[in-house]
């Protein structure tokens, strides 16, 4: 998925993207990540066309991934969606990452 996004836009700005990302591991979309990303939408935690972004959160969920790094501040590094996605994950026995922009990220780091 998101090999795909980043090839998308810009011919030069793609390619630059996807430099970045042939140096990083792939997690495989699970049968469970799918789950839970429909468990998002149907919750009301997401809007359906969201659906792509809830399952980028799953995957990252579903494989433990500490932080989810992110630019989308509409439905994915947005404050007032995180409560209902972290409940979610939670009665399904995960921990949601947790979902910030990089510079946020950066901010937090002594």
């Amino acid at each position: 998925m998101v090999i795909q996004e980043a090839s998308e836009g810009d011919v030069k700005a793609a390619q630059e993207r996807l430099e970045v990302l042939a140096k990083l591991v792939s997690l495989e979309i699970t049968l469970e990540a799918v789950e839970l990303a429909e468990q998002f939408v149907q919750a009301g935690a997401l809007p359906a066309k969201a659906a792509n972004d809830g399952l980028h959160i799953a995957i990252a969920t579903v494989h433990q991934v500490p932080y989810l790094l992110t630019w989308n501040c509409r439905h994915l590094a947005n404050a007032t969606m995180r409560g209902p996605i972290e409940a979610i994950c939670s009665r399904k026995g995960f921990r949601a990452p947790i979902i910030c922009t990089p510079e946020e990220l950066m901010e937090a780091q002594p």
